[in-house]
């Protein structure tokens, strides 16, 4: 069990953490850019809780297990398109805090050239994040099954 229930405790907040994910959702930005971007950064930051939900709605979108196995060695892998590995590229240096250089802004501009899908991947880096930064002090464990 949590050890808070932010829907009860913070509900105007939190319920306005979900908006902005169904926001996203409902976005340009491309389903499985999303998931593997959401998974990736959960898995960087360490949050089982949203690792498991991730990874099972990826599985329910029709990802390949393959790909969510390699996902954490994916720049080894060959599983993965330029558009996914430029997602990731900044997924990855925005969750560690990383400065965002030129050339990795140039190269991801590239690969999403329509602003409006490029800024609902900057979002939804932002909001896993915070969504693990949830998450994670309040304990939230997947279900067992």
């Amino acid at each position: 069990m949590a050890r808070l229930d932010l829907s009860k405790t913070a509900a105007e907040p939190y319920a306005n953490f979900l908006q902005a994910d169904a926001a996203i959702q409902e976005g340009p930005l491309d389903a499985t850019v999303r998931e593997l971007v959401k998974l990736r950064v959960s898995q960087i930051n360490g949050c089982v809780f949203c690792v498991d939900k991730h990874s099972r709605e990826a599985l329910e979108l029709g990802e390949d297990q393959d790909r969510l196995l390699q996902l954490p060695v994916w720049q080894e892998s060959e599983l993965f398109d330029e558009r996914e590995r430029a997602a990731l590229t900044y997924a990855e240096a925005a969750t560690r805090r990383e400065h965002i250089t030129d050339e990795l802004w140039d190269s991801l501009r590239a690969a999403f050239p329509d602003e409006a899908e490029l800024g609902h991947l900057v979002a939804q880096v932002a909001l896993i994040n915070a969504f693990n930064l949830i998450a994670m002090p309040l304990e939230k464990r997947p279900p067992r099954r």
